[in-house]
């Protein structure tokens, strides 16, 4: 009975700290807004006694009642319960600094604190249509022994159909929900791989980050120009029918996408080079830069 009267005695004193601890941070953080005790009561729905109580160390107030304390504060409710004290310590600084941010700034926090070995072994091209994401990839990953995978061609084996009539049925934002949940079915499925995804992939915050958390990205550019020739030579002449202003649009497309296509790890000028030389290109990067380390 003595261990047990022990255990208790320590577990009582730890709630207390915790209550005292709780009821500082309360304080504290009212009179650095200069908010009344009453404007937090009316804020809170917590009554200005049960505050008082709680500020002075005396109330076991419930975690439903301290959050709606902590949301009137507005302040995360770890603040006012964890052993670190939110002003002075970084890490809970950079958790609130995170939590204020917009999307964008949250995407590139997360993607330079992505530990590298997250990435090993995996590749990404990205890239508008025509860059050469297809044919390199492919090539790339016979010669380096690693599968090569295209995002669209998973969507089509998910859904069981084209992915024009993905299109049809789904429309654009369907398509990209779609597009992550082929993205993280590649991440858990392969732990090394070359993947090659669609240009517009860069558009969604949170799926390119996710691509860039885990791939090593690389960026295949090309003149404008030679994105269009190449797409032609597959057969495909939609771009430029009935449309003069298609290699315009191209251009104010390409242009607006450089910031995103800019933040991969690597890129690569396929322009006037053949397949051969931009496959040794790639190949070198790859070694260069250690992505398969």
């Amino acid at each position: 009975m003595g261990e047990i009267g022990r255990i208790d005695g320590e577990l009582e004193a730890a709630s207390a700290r915790l209550i005292a601890r709780v009821g500082e941070r309360v304080r504290r953080a009212r009179e650095q807004k200069g908010l009344p005790r009453r404007m937090l009561s009316d804020a809170s729905g917590v009554s200005p006694r049960y505050l008082a109580q709680l500020e002075a160390g005396e109330g076991n107030i419930s975690i439903g009642l301290l959050h709606r304390v902590a949301a009137a504060l507005d302040h995360p409710l770890e603040w006012l319960v964890a052993e670190e004290d939110p002003w002075t310590s970084e890490a809970l600084r950079v958790a609130e600094l995170y939590r204020q941010a917009d999307a964008p700034t949250r995407a590139r926090a997360l993607e330079v604190l992505t530990p590298r070995a997250l990435r090993a072994r995996r590749i990404a091209l990205i890239g508008l249509r025509g860059a050469g994401k297809s044919t390199l990839g492919a090539q790339a990953g016979r010669d380096l022994g690693l599968p090569f995978v295209e995002l669209n061609r998973e969507i089509e084996e998910m859904t069981g159909m084209p992915i024009a009539e993905v299109m049809a049925l789904y429309g654009q934002d369907g398509y990209r929900d779609l597009e992550a949940e082929a993205l993280d079915r590649v991440i858990r499925e392969h732990d090394a791989m070359i993947l090659a995804v669609a240009g517009g992939i860069v558009a969604e915050t949170e799926t390119y980050s996710r691509l860039l958390a885990h791939f090593h990205t690389v960026w295949l550019r090309a003149a404008p120009e030679e994105h269009m020739a190449r797409v032609r030579a597959q057969g495909d002449e939609r771009p430029m029918a009935g449309n003069p202003q298609a290699m315009a649009q191209l251009r104010a497309l390409l242009q607006s996408r450089e910031p995103l296509y800019a933040r991969a790890e690597a890129e690569l000028d396929t322009s006037g080079k053949t397949e051969a030389q931009a496959l040794d290109e790639l190949l070198a990067l790859i070694r260069r830069r250690g992505f398969l380390e």
